[in-house]
């Protein structure tokens, strides 16, 4: 599979989370998978600030790509400042 392809199945991995996020009032955008095939993510509105935000990505956000695309390496997570605001998830 080829990177064109994956960051179509990550886009479609957050498409089916999405709805869940926004009904709180945040929302999760595609920012990049670089070379080493390590996903980065923004976390919009309420999911960048909720104190939940760490459940919310890893049984969401990280399960839901992670099973859709087991290539990924990690899965990193920053705000709309583009600060990192969750530990980097290894396998």
């Amino acid at each position: 599979m080829n990177k064109i392809e994956v960051e179509k199945k990550i886009e479609k991995a957050l498409s089916e989370i999405r709805p869940y996020l926004q009904s709180d009032g945040g929302d999760v955008s595609f920012v990049e998978l670089n070379d080493n095939y390590e996903v980065t993510v923004k976390l919009i509105g309420a999911c960048g600030t909720c104190p939940m935000r760490m459940q919310t990505f890893k049984t969401g956000i990280e399960r839901s790509i992670k099973n859709k695309i087991p290539q990924v390496s990690r899965i990193i997570a920053i705000d709309e400042n583009m600060n990192d605001i969750l530990s980097e998830v290894e396998n």
